[in-house]
């Protein structure tokens, strides 16, 4: 199993239920094919960099999760399918990737708990 991190944005233009739909069904695929999700965060509403098709903004969701390798190309084919999804990115943690995400994941429970 390796440690992977996914951000996908989505089209501005949902609502929050159907933002909370598409996240969930990714979630889903996630579980079904026997992944464990480390962290989740959804980073809200965001300015595009440059504009993708015709639209400034988008809301960013990130995903940490340890998978198999398959796990991976299964996820990417749904978010190619899903027309909720601008872009994405997937890829598999380092070592000091993984390190650095832990201590930022503990960093920000324990803002939570202040």
């Amino acid at each position: 199993m390796n440690q992977y991190e996914t951000v996908f944005i989505l089209t501005p233009v949902l609502s929050d239920v159907q933002m909370k739909e598409a996240v969930d069904k990714f979630k889903d695929i996630l579980i079904a094919e026997g992944a464990e999700i480390v962290n989740e965060e959804n980073w809200g509403l965001k300015k595009l960099a440059y504009p993708i098709q015709k639209k400034s903004t988008g809301f960013y969701q990130l995903i940490e999760f340890n998978a198999a390798p398959t796990v991976v190309d299964k996820l990417e084919i749904n978010f190619r399918r899903d027309e909720r999804v601008i872009r994405f990115l997937t890829f598999k943690q380092d070592k000091y990737a993984a390190e650095y995400a832990a201590k930022r994941r503990s960093l920000k429970s324990a803002k939570k708990e202040d």
